[in-house]
């Protein structure tokens, strides 16, 4: 229902003043997240009456360490979501100042595009890349009326800087799924932004090499790392390299489309991540893990924008709508359907993949019968491979 402008102006005022003496509210409904702080998988029940209505003033910041142009891969599936909570919550194109290709292996070029958010007015800065992590805790110190939060990474204040992020590896297991019933070398590749010691890209090679073994025993995954967030000469390359190994389905936790482009053009096929690349290698791919960040912006915004932030992290999976599997392509073997909708029905019914007896590529136990990995561990602890894993 539209007003005018002084009715507006004045609901306005009395909206900030409760917005500064209710940002203490906690709410119901959370459990422990990797951290020891309190997650919130789900937005707490609401009157059906209340409406969000968009504040002409509010603004959201967005800092991208690429280009959402791009229409694939990891930038342009948090856009998506971006643009989903702008929808949703009424926002207009400029109330959504983007910051695009920062790098965020530079402090100075990611502080000065988040100094610029605040300085345009944002209420809620996104920050999307591991990278923006310290930067953001710095800022975060400096302005305590701004809301800072962090896509992955580990670092949270428990009020105006928090940090999201999803089970990632459980759509990983569905697509390893996808791989093992198609290859036909039992050589199955994937390129890896960062080593071992990096849990969130570990925890997702290991659950895609569970999902693999779970259909195809015989199989191998064998992983290249390029060691960076971004490049899509490196993971093209790297691609390559796996191909040239005798790989004939191509995973990745890599940023762009390179890798399955490179498969594509040598006859292969691949799973893609962060968005479904199947327009972009048509005949390759076979699907894709994918996030619908919608939910988790959309959750946020409103928040800040109601007053009810509680600055708590935020861990969702597949059973809250965060996380998913792209369409299977035509490309996919024949039974790959039944076998993912099996799985996935599985997961969101509590398996929780890292469970029961498993041994890393090295013959350790690394976890016992009747007992689980917990989350925690998985996305900060997780610096071994699965059993059917080769680093080369």
């Amino acid at each position: 229902m539209k007003m005018t402008k002084k009715i507006w102006s004045l609901i306005l005022v009395v909206s900030m003043i409760f917005a500064l003496t209710a940002c203490g509210a906690k709410e119901e409904g959370t459990e422990a997240n990797t951290e020891g702080n309190a997650v919130s998988d789900d937005a707490a029940a609401e009157d059906d009456t209340t409406e969000t209505t968009a504040d002409a003033d509010f603004k959201v910041g967005v800092i991208h360490i690429g280009d959402p142009a791009d229409g694939a891969g990891y930038t342009f599936a948090h856009d998506q979501g971006i643009v989903a909570m702008q929808q949703e919550l009424g926002l207009s194109d400029d109330q959504i100042i983007r910051k695009n290709n920062v790098n965020d292996q530079d402090a100075v070029a990611v502080r000065t595009a988040i100094e610029e958010c605040i300085e345009e007015g944002c209420k809620i800065i996104f920050g999307t890349s591991w990278g923006y992590m310290d930067t953001m805790e710095q800022l975060a110190g400096e302005h305590p009326d701004v809301i800072f939060s962090h896509g992955s990474g580990y670092k949270s204040n428990g009020s105006n800087f928090n940090n999201y992020f999803g089970r990632i590896y459980q759509a990983r297991y569905l697509a390893g799924i996808a791989a093992g019933m198609k290859t036909q070398t039992d050589k199955i590749g994937f390129v890896a932004a960062m080593d071992i010691n990096n849990s969130e890209v570990t925890g997702g090679i290991n659950a895609f090499a569970m999902g693999v073994e779970s259909v195809n025993p015989d199989a191998k995954i064998y992983v290249k790392v390029t060691n960076t967030w971004f490049d899509p000469t490196l993971e093209g390359q790297a691609a390559e390299a796996l191909l040239d190994m005798g790989c004939d389905v191509i995973a990745q936790h890599a940023d762009t489309t390179a890798p399955q482009l490179a498969a594509q053009a040598r006859g292969a096929w691949g799973c893609g991540y962060n968005s479904d690349m199947t327009k972009d290698a048509p005949t390759a791919h076979l699907t894709a893990p994918i996030w619908n960040w919608g939910v988790y912006y959309t959750k946020a915004t409103k928040a800040v924008m109601d007053g009810t932030w509680t600055g708590e992290n935020y861990y969702g999976g597949m059973d809250d709508g965060l996380i998913d599997i792209s369409p299977l392509s035509e490309n996919c073997a024949e039974g790959t359907k039944e076998k993912i909708e099996e799985a996935k029905a599985k997961i969101i019914g509590g398996y929780k993949i890292f469970e029961g007896e498993l041994f890393d590529n090295q013959g350790n136990a690394v976890c016992a019968a009747g007992e689980f990995i917990s989350d925690a561990d998985i996305t900060g602890a997780m610096n071994w491979y699965y059993r059917n894993v080769e680093v080369k």
